[in-house]
């Protein structure tokens, strides 16, 4: 039967070759990613992440940290910069599908499960939702500001500084600097004071 301090010793041990393991991953992908066109500045946590195509079109800095099964989806002209994400924290399987331009800014949390959008379709003529026109307009996630577990922001909205969405929300409208808001559609609860 091995002694509690050996046991405890090789937990320890354990853990730090994971951690040493998964900051050598996190290195090769932001070499791969490099190779492949993605804008980075500095050093970016990554976890196992997704970035199907227009790799130029994403900028990532210094600071910024992105959890397993994070998309990052630029569908619009190659070369323009379409996906920002500065110093700021994306949980795990959040989708960011921009076609115009997403930016999120430093201090930013956003919790797991999330969808940020710039674009959707439109309704206006009576024929298939393929043949539709994309109707875009830019989407801006301001400084310090939190990202609830499950939100949805769509086109045109801009999260204000330090603002918090509430879990499960739905941001069609933008959102003030330094309130809380949660619902759907999200309506404001209550200032920061």
């Amino acid at each position: 039967m091995t002694s509690t301090p050996l046991r405890l010793l090789r937990a320890s041990v354990l853990k730090m070759s994971l951690r040493v393991v998964s900051g050598a991953m996190s290195r090769l992908r932001n070499i791969w990613y490099r190779l492949l066109g993605v804008r980075i500045s500095g050093y970016v946590w990554m976890k196992s992440i997704s970035i199907p195509r227009n790799f130029s079109a994403i900028t990532l800095h210094a600071g910024a940290s992105l959890d397993d099964g994070v998309v990052l989806l630029a569908n619009g002209d190659a070369g323009a910069e379409q996906i920002v994400i500065h110093s700021a924290y994306i949980n795990r399987y959040t989708m960011i599908d921009a076609h115009q331009k997403i930016e999120i800014c430093s201090g930013c949390m956003i919790g797991p499960h999330c969808y940020i959008t710039d674009s959707d379709h439109s309704t206006a003529e009576r024929t298939g939702v393929g043949s539709q026109l994309m109707l875009s307009k830019p989407v801006t996630i301001e400084d310090n500001a939190w990202i609830g577990a499950g939100v949805i922001i769509l086109k045109g909205v801009t999260i204000g500084t330090g603002a918090v969405v509430g879990a499960g929300a739905v941001v069609s409208k933008s959102v003030a600097p330094w309130t809380v808001v949660a619902g759907i559609p999200a309506k404001t609860i209550r200032g920061r004071e």
